[in-house]
């Protein structure tokens, strides 16, 4: 038995020392710095002359592509005066597509020293919600909708705040 003994300890003796209680492995870290998503104002909106009647109220929209059309009561007269949608340059990775991000509140229009209002809302752009910047570049244009109430009063009126759009690397 005692033989059993001893050789049952001498086996579990050459397991222990030939077993091994840890391992190691390696791995390398690599990162890739893309182009920077950046973006530039090219053009103002200006949705040109409009005119409204004294009885009711209407509106100009201004589509991403520099055309208007109306509702209600507004007008849009001949002599249009400068029309265009605003635009944006995009820049950054080629083939990378982003998001953009476009006022979701009204944006206040005043004249005559703060004397008269109206707003614009309800934006669009072209491209609509995400673009692709092919060659690192596009173009986005963005239009909207002008409120004029009803006997709006002459004048020139001036953004109080800026349209702000926003792209993101999707």
């Amino acid at each position: 038995m005692k033989k059993i003994t001893y050789l049952i300890a001498i086996l579990m003796l050459l397991s222990i020392t030939n077993s091994k209680a840890q391992e190691s492995a390696n791995a390398s870290a690599t990162a890739t710095v893309v182009a920077p998503i950046a973006i530039s104002k090219t053009t103002d909106m200006n949705f040109g002359n409009v005119a409204v009647s004294s009885l009711n109220s209407g509106t100009v929209v201004l589509a991403p592509g520099g055309t208007r059309t109306t509702t209600g009561d507004a007008t849009t007269p001949a002599t249009s005066g400068t029309v265009s949608a605003a635009s944006f340059a995009i820049t950054g990775e080629s083939g990378y597509t982003y998001a953009i991000t476009l006022p979701s509140g009204a944006i206040t229009l005043e004249a005559n020293a703060g004397a008269n209002s109206m707003t614009i809302g309800t934006f669009t752009s072209d491209p609509s919600a995400t673009g692709t910047l092919t060659g690192g570049a596009e173009t986005v244009n963005v239009g909207a909708t002008l409120n004029l109430s009803a006997a709006q009063a002459a004048g020139v009126y001036s953004s109080t705040s800026d349209l702000t759009v926003t792209v993101n690397y999707n």
